[in-house]
Formats: C-alpha cells, structure tokens, sequence
C-alpha cells in the first residue's frame, strides 16, 4: 500500500496531514514521534488515531525516535503505539555506527530492542529498525547481525536508499535485507541529502518496486522543500512506479491486490 510518513510536513498539524493523505489517496500515515505522537503523550497518541480513522485511513505505524539505548524509555514508546492502534514501532539502532560501536554498545541495543519487542503491552506488535547512517543498520552485514542478536520473531526493518550510495549499491542492500524488510521509506536525495523529485531517481525506484513484494507499505516521505503541495503529484509518481512493476497493484481502501488492505 501507499502511505505517508507524517514527518513529511513535521511542520503542519495532524489535522492537516490526515487531509493531504486522504486527498491523494493514501492508504495510511506513519505518524511521527518527533511532533504529532510524542512518546509522552498517549492521549494525544488515542486522538491522533481516531482522526486518522476518521479520515478513512490505516495508521501504517508508529514513527518512533527510539534510539534503544535506554531501556527505560521502552515502555512509553510502546504505549504511545498502542494508544495510537499502531501495528507497528519504528526505531533506531543506536547512536554510533557499526565501524566505531563496541560489542558492549551492541549488546545494550540489542537488549533494549528485545524489551520494546517483549513489552506485554503491545502483543503483536512488529519492532522495526530505521536503515540509517551513524547507527549499528548503516550497514546491511551489521543490520542482519543485530536482527540475530534481537533474536525475536516481531523484530524486523525498514528500507530506504542509503544517503551517496548509487543506484546499484543502494539496490544491493535491499536485496541483502528484503527477507526482513516490511516498509519502505520512499524519497529521492541524491547527492547526499539534497532532495529531488522521485522520478529525478526513477531508475532506482523502479527497480527497487520491481524486487518489493506485495505485502510491504511503501511510504512516501520527505519531499523537496518541505511543499505540501508536492505530495500529491509525488504520491501519483509513485503509484505509477508500482504499478508498472507490480500488475495488479491497488491503492484503494479495501481492494484486493498484491498490496493487501492493512488488517
């Protein structure tokens, strides 16, 4: 299915976000720890998720700044997902990446990562790590080695294109990974973090729909500028993207496809 990530107008209120979702199609909403679901705030977690509901929508997951470096931080973070119906807690593998990381830093991630994937209060839900530079998942070897050491069935990843990596290189990770992939983060940065159009990298995309199985969200996030009104037009780029490589791809709420409706 096709969502946005709500960090894509970190500036904007929910309200609004839920909107431009809901206007352009979207299936669901990642929602963002950082500004429209603190941790701190189940309350605001349970409204962000009946608007979301409201506006006909699937909340995709729980956007989550989780870095699994202080276990005691787990149980917020687990209950903020729930109190927004989420099925799923995005989190970071730490703050150091695995060139410089000591195997005591890898442990303490691993182990605060097997208490969010343990918290009683969240049955079900999937923990998934953030592909990300400067933690132990900048690397797909390092990745796998922490999704070993976690040693839980719901610990899973999320993809994206790795900053200056060329299209090849970049493709190679998500080949290494996708056993464990169950969303993508779709954008195009090239080089480094300047932001294009996704068709600016199409090739990439493409060929990266084309390795996606069906059940796997692909999330639109972070469009140049921060523009609102580019969502929607980048939104279409990509559902053409998938649509070429995967015949039968739908996008509508409660089709039946290769992209099934979120339960």
């Amino acid at each position: 299915m096709i969502g946005l990530c709500s960090v894509t107008m970190r500036r904007h209120p929910a309200a609004d976000v839920a909107a431009v979702a809901a206007a352009f199609g979207a299936t669901a909403i990642e929602w963002a720890g950082d500004h429209h679901v603190p941790p701190s705030a189940p309350a605001v977690a349970a409204a962000v998720g009946v608007r979301t509901r409201d506006a006909g929508l699937a909340v995709a997951a729980y956007g989550s700044y989780y870095r699994c470096t202080d276990p005691a931080d787990a149980a917020g973070t687990v209950a903020a997902a729930v109190a927004l119906g989420a099925p799923r807690i995005r989190v970071w593998a730490g703050t150091t990446g695995s060139a410089d990381a000591s195997p005591r830093q890898r442990a303490a991630v691993a182990a605060a990562a097997r208490r969010v994937c343990d918290e009683p209060a969240g049955p079900g839900l999937t923990v998934a790590f953030e592909c990300h530079r400067d933690t132990l998942t900048d690397t797909p070897a390092s990745a796998l080695a922490l999704l070993a050491a976690v040693d839980r069935p719901n610990a899973a990843m999320y993809w994206q294109p790795p900053n200056d990596l060329p299209d090849a290189a970049a493709l190679a990770t998500l080949g290494t990974l996708l056993p464990h992939v169950v969303a993508v983060h779709a954008f195009s940065w090239w080089p480094g973090t300047r932001r294009l159009r996704l068709a600016e990298r199409g090739d990439l995309w493409r060929a990266a729909a084309a390795l996606l199985p069906g059940g796997i969200d692909v999330l639109l996030e972070f469009v140049p500028g921060d523009d609102p009104a580019l969502i929607a037009p980048e939104a279409a780029t990509l559902r053409q993207i998938l649509g070429h490589a995967q015949p039968g791809f739908s996008t509508d709420r409660g089709a039946t496809g290769r992209v099934p409706p979120p339960s």
